[in-house]
């Protein structure tokens, strides 16, 4: 980069990169020095009043720092760290970069953010495959569905400019979105659109036939006429190039035949849509480019910080595209799009399919060893297009059901669902723990579906590039989870026996708490007959953590742990009065996993 400053003309660029290059190397040697040394933010470094002489630039980087780190209090941060690396300086230098531009006067500036406004819109046109689209930045990610939304209603709306909301009261708008839609999108958009909640009307997803997170189009088009027979005006409908859940695709070439029939816009978005810059794209995502408009977060898929979304439409009426909000005239608005346009060019074309293509054979590599793992059930292998894997641990026991099912049968009684519900859950919740902390260049989320329950999910194209994932990451990912499932399985079958043992010894009180991911629960009832009392008996207390400590001396196979009684427990055996936040008096020993089959 010092090379390449060296012939820039204007000194003050020349400084502007030399100081961000000089300030990141700065942030990041101190980061890497308080890491190694554990040193953590403590009162000396809470800045008082505003010092009258001023503080050089060093003295403030630490200050920055410091406040980065976090407070000693707080809980330790996660360990994945975005990989920068110079492509991020280059975004980063669009932020500086766009307030020096706007020191320029009037002309000089007009024509350089135009210039700037239209590379970029045409380079991620011809890119993702949206031909002669416009294209809207932003910073907020559901902004440009918002000014889509609000584009659709002034084009359906003729006299909306006029009169306002008296137009959508006499003939209600409605949205329309997928019951897999990302969790709050529907509130924020009635939120900007000042929009009465039912104006949105949630689409079931397929549930006898097709994905159970794919939208039933034969339900939408009911809701639809519905809609058109009680008087209201269907607006538009967001489709998923990939949920945010489990990354399947809705069956958008459909979708568009039913929003030309009804005069409905469309708009596309979702993870999948990185592919469309890939030379092989399925049909389904396809789809995609012939849609009104399309919403696209290349920060992520490219390892590019502070980078904004984006927004292609199509609309051929300048003047509603100004109301609506995605076109300004104002210099500050186009500068929105100088970062991407730095780092689009420094990646070039090569880069960036390289980087897309990278996380997509990265997700069909750990797909394809799971496939050979026993246990491990992938939830989306039906969805070869989805560069997203989500997968789960479950187990079939010898003469009995599976001990993790998805969905129970309809015979089972509720209290037997919920507790094989929760066993479920806390084991793979404990898997994916163990997971992002074994491997956290995995980029590894743990989520829990309404169906499913508590699965893990891994999306390289939302991760890989700004951790830096490698093929190794993905096969060391594959060794960890082999590694773990002999702990998971002995678990399971130890849990019965465990019960059984504890509930046949003379002083010993079983535990049922399905939501710990272990063989299991005991507590130890001593000589004191009143139970009521056994919160604050200290000689219960003492008792536990003398057990306690004679377990784990005596016990090197297994771990024991001291935990808060549960509601049920507390319940059951009054150990404490205030159910809903009990307190740590009284703990009893958990019975962790055997730690020589780690």
């Amino acid at each position: 980069m010092d090379v390449s400053l060296e012939k820039v003309a204007d000194p003050t660029l020349i400084e502007m990169g030399k100081n961000l290059k000089e300030a990141m190397k700065m942030l990041e040697d101190s980061q890497r020095t308080e890491e190694e040394n554990g040193k953590k933010l403590t009162s000396g470094d809470i800045p008082g009043p505003l010092q009258g002489s001023g503080q050089d630039m060093v003295s403030i980087l630490q200050l920055v720092q410091n406040l980065m780190h976090g407070d000693e209090d707080e809980e330790p941060q996660s360990a994945r760290v975005q990989n920068i690396g110079e492509q991020g300086h280059i975004a980063l230098l669009g932020h500086s970069l766009g307030a020096y531009i706007s020191t320029l006067d009037k002309e000089k500036l007009r024509k350089l953010t135009t210039r700037i406004l239209s590379d970029t819109t045409l380079w991620l046109c011809r890119i993702f495959r949206y031909e002669n689209g416009c294209a809207y930045f932003h910073e907020e990610e559901r902004e440009g569905l918002a000014k889509i939304c609000r584009l659709a209603i002034h084009s359906r709306y003729e006299d909306f400019v006029v009169d306002g909301f008296n137009v959508l009261y006499n003939k209600k708008p409605v949205v329309y979105l997928s019951a897999a839609a990302r969790p709050g999108l529907g509130q924020y958009l009635c939120n900007q659109l000042g929009l009465p909640f039912p104006c949105l009307s949630r689409v079931p997803c397929n549930t006898m036939f097709g994905s159970q997170h794919q939208m039933d189009v034969a339900l939408l088009e009911k809701l639809i006429k519905d809609d058109i027979e009680r008087g209201k005006l269907p607006l538009l409908l967001v489709a998923n190039a990939g949920t945010a859940a489990v990354g399947h695709t809705d069956k958008i070439g459909r979708l568009r035949e039913l929003c030309e029939q009804y005069g409905m816009w469309l708009h596309v978005e979702g993870v999948n849509l990185a592919t469309l810059a890939l030379g092989y794209v399925p049909s389904s995502v396809l789809a995609a480019t012939k849609c009104d408009s399309m919403t696209l977060t290349p920060g992520p898929w490219l390892g590019l910080p502070a980078v904004p979304a984006v927004t292609l439409y199509k609309h051929d009426d300048p003047a509603l595209t100004l109301v609506a909000g995605l076109t300004s005239n104002k210099p500050a608005d186009k500068l929105r799009a100088l970062p991407l346009w730095l780092s689009l060019q420094y990646l070039g074309l090569d880069g960036i399919v390289e980087r897309i293509k990278h996380a997509c054979q990265l997700s069909q590599r750990l797909q394809e060893s799971l496939k050979k793992v026993n246990h491990i059930k992938i939830l989306v292998e039906d969805e070869l297009s989805s560069p997203v894997v989500v997968f789960r641990f479950f187990q079939e026991l010898p003469g009995s059901d599976p001990v993790l099912k998805a969905v129970p049968a309809p015979n089972t009684v509720p209290s037997a669902v919920s507790r094989e519900r929760r066993s479920c859950d806390a084991l793979n919740r404990w898997l994916g723990e163990q997971l992002k902390r074994l491997v956290p260049a995995g980029g590894l989320t743990i989520m829990d579906l309404e169906v499913e329950g508590v699965c893990v999910r891994f999306s390289p194209l939302a991760t890989a590039a700004g951790l830096g994932t490698r093929g190794e990451d993905v096969d060391q990912l594959v060794a960890c989870i082999q590694s773990q499932l002999p702990v998971l399985t002995c678990t399971l079958q130890l849990r019965e026996e465990f019960k059984q043992e504890v509930t046949g010894t003379a002083g010993l009180l079983y535990v049922d708490d399905p939501n710990w991911p272990g063989i299991g629960v005991v507590r130890y009832e001593h000589a004191n007959d009143d139970k009521s009392s056994l919160k604050s008996d200290p000689e219960g207390e003492k008792i536990h953590a003398g057990l306690l400590k004679k377990l784990n001396e005596l016990e090197s196979d297994l771990t024991f742990k001291m935990g808060a009684p549960t509601p049920q427990e507390a319940e059951q055996t009054g150990a404490f009065q205030n159910t809903a936040h009990p307190q740590v008096d009284d703990d009893h020993p958990q019975v962790e996993e055997p730690e020589s089959l780690r």
